[in-house]
């Protein structure tokens, strides 16, 4: 693997501000630990407030499994035993067989298929497009490039995601662990980082990291300690329940708004908090809520693997979406795809309301394909565009249509040399022989930019080399543009890659294009924008055998693969829950269908 260039040396002007440096570090250390100290509880053992309660009243009302309610709350965020459960499978089998019928093939939908199977039933999936994955998808072009629908970056914390991976046979040998270093890339060719690295762990790993580095200027550097400093972050040092529980109260404010009250500046916004907003939810500090930029962070100071990036050894399709549907192929389940839902065929109340989903109708002809449960393991758009309107009487659904998504453009662009290599000219030219395994020139990390319209991007034949290096070949740069590109031509959006890559790394002009792909998804991920969360439907719903996943559905993460992956373990857990029984979902199945034969007959 190709060493990572040093981060260069501070110019004379930044060497003579290093006393007042250290003067304001010492009295943002100091801060730290008042505030912690203000944090810390009378006993460490000390239940806090109200909302906690609140959330474990909500989750007894809500979810029949206990398995779905170890998901939420805050003790699901520390908790990994989850990735033993999503190795294990579900808690039991069933003695009821369903017949289940699964609308989505992404990676909710699977991860669900996979438990239901295991538990006894009968699976069938129905996938518009013509291949699995949804927002993970990936697929290959006449030339054999591998083509992604985004950049997919595993944070340490995916405990589900990797529990899935452990089942399946695939977390072996189908990740590549990253250096624990967040680079930043900046005009110029000038590094900036927060560099985990450190012999101890979290939170002292995470101080250092947002102490040293260059990413920041000194005054910048100590305001956002003074923000830091005051934060449901230092709370959650001595108080887990009491930090999350702040963090949750603050879904309603901009993250720039719970940043500036109290001392971060406008620097740190720009230079280091909006690369990593963008990153998580392709929207900038000044519109995604404080709660989703917290929660992630509150991870990094818990966990020390938190923060630590892997990536695919190649594409989804091959080292991610392939192992499962073997799985899936080895316990019966059916995979249609370019088989997308037209209809949801249902039983309606005197009100007009849905009661029960009796099947769906799939395929130009309408051909409908009855079942005993229907699960929903849908996107935003894709689920608005599958209920009918009369579900919209129930607010669950009604609120879907509140949901906000965010338009992003994936752009890959192939190069007869090594973009990212800032050390050696000639280095970067060469090409010749085999440089698999990532042995090309260049930096092997997801890289993040605040001079750049893709927040994060990733040179894939380095970091992804066994299916994104070509011999004879340099850098796969994949990189991701919000909605501030996406209304442009794919021919612009590529040249205006190429032309930052060229300010980010001069070097770089030397080389050539040989070949580039854009993917535009016009509704990709929810908004993370103040207001969300509590707009994010259950899996369970009024209806009583129509069920939902996806990313976007309630569990305590964001949208994204390990949301998906919840999802995917809660709404199995819940209809495993639910199935056996004079009142479960096999009986009111078989109830429906001989009520249907005597209506029939008369």
């Amino acid at each position: 693997v190709a060493a990572r260039p040093q981060l260069p040396a501070p110019p004379a002007a930044r060497l003579r501000q290093t006393s007042k440096m250290a003067r304001l570090s010492i009295a943002a250390s100091a801060l730290l630990l008042a505030s912690a100290s203000a944090f810390a509880p009378v006993s460490m053992t000390t239940q806090t407030g109200t909302s906690l309660r609140m959330s474990t009243i909500s989750a007894d009302e809500t979810f029949a499994s206990e398995d779905a309610k170890k998901q939420i709350g805050n003790d699901a965020f520390l908790n990994t035993n989850l990735m033993q459960r999503a190795m294990s499978g579900p808690a039991k089998k069933n003695q009821e067989k369903l017949k289940i019928g699964i609308v989505g093939a992404g990676l909710a939908g699977m991860v669900a298929a996979m438990d239901l199977a295991d538990a006894g039933h009968d699976v069938e999936m129905f996938e518009l497009r013509p291949y699995v994955g949804g927002k993970v998808s990936s697929w290959t072009d006449k030339e054999g490039n591998h083509i992604e629908m985004g950049l997919h970056v595993f944070f340490g914390c995916y405990y589900n995601l990797y529990g899935i991976m452990k089942r399946t046979g695939s977390f072996d040998y189908a990740l590549r662990v990253k250096e624990h270093v967040h680079t930043f890339v900046n005009d110029g060719g000038k590094l900036g980082a927060l560099d985990f690295r450190f012999p101890i762990g979290a939170p002292v790993s995470g101080l250092q990291a947002f102490f040293k580095t260059e990413q920041l200027e000194v005054e910048d550097k100590f305001h956002n300690a003074v923000r830091l400093g005051t934060s449901p972050i230092v709370r959650a040092l001595f108080d887990f329940d009491g930090g999350m529980d702040m963090v949750r109260d603050l879904d309603d404010i901009t993250f720039t708004e719970w940043f500036t009250q109290l001392g971060g500046s406008r620097g740190s916004l720009d230079r280091m908090w909006d690369p990593i907003a963008y990153a998580l939810g392709f929207v900038d500090c000044d519109h995604i809520s404080a709660r989703c930029m917290l929660t992630i962070f509150m991870l990094f100071a818990i966990r020390t693997e938190a923060s630590v990036l892997r990536m695919l050894e190649g594409s989804p399709q091959t080292y991610l979406h392939d192992p499962i549907i073997q799985y899936l192929d080895d316990r019966n389940v059916k995979i249609n795809l370019s088989t997308g839902c037209r209809d949801l065929v249902h039983e309606v109340d005197d009100q007009g309301r849905p009661t029960r989903v009796t099947g769906i109708k799939i395929g130009p002809n309408d051909e409908v394909k009855e079942f005993d449960v229907v699960v929903a393991a849908l996107d935003v758009p894709g689920i608005r565009k599958v209920l009918p309107d009369n579900f919209r009487k129930y607010p669950i659904f009604d609120n879907i249509y509140k949901l906000d998504t965010v338009p992003i453009a994936t752009v890959q662009v192939r190069f007869d040399g090594w973009v990212t290599e800032l050390e050696d000219d000639t280095r970067m030219m060469d090409v010749s022989g085999d440089q698999s395994d990532g042995k090309g020139g260049g930096i092997d990390n997801l890289l993040y930019s605040a001079d750049a319209e893709f927040s994060c991007f990733a040179d894939l034949a380095l970091t992804s080399p066994t299916e994104y290096y070509k011999e004879g070949e340099g850098s796969l740069i994949q990189a991701v543009f919000d909605e501030r590109a996406f209304d442009r031509s794919n021919d612009q959006i590529v040249q205006d890659c190429i032309d930052q890559l060229n300010k980010l790394f001069p070097s770089s002009r030397k080389l050539k294009c040989t070949w580039s792909s854009v993917v535009k998804l016009g509704q990709s991920l929810y908004r993370e924008k103040p207001g969300q969360d509590k707009l994010r439907p259950r899996q369970a719903t009024p209806v009583e055998n129509f069920f939902l996943a996806g990313s976007y559905t309630y569990q305590d993460y964001l949208d994204s693969m390990e949301g998906a992956t919840r999802s995917g373990l809660m709404v199995a857990d819940e209809i495993v829950a639910r199935a056996d029984g004079p009142n479960g979902l096999k009986a009111k199945a078989e109830a429906a269908k001989a009520k249907k034969e005597e209506a029939v007959l008369a």
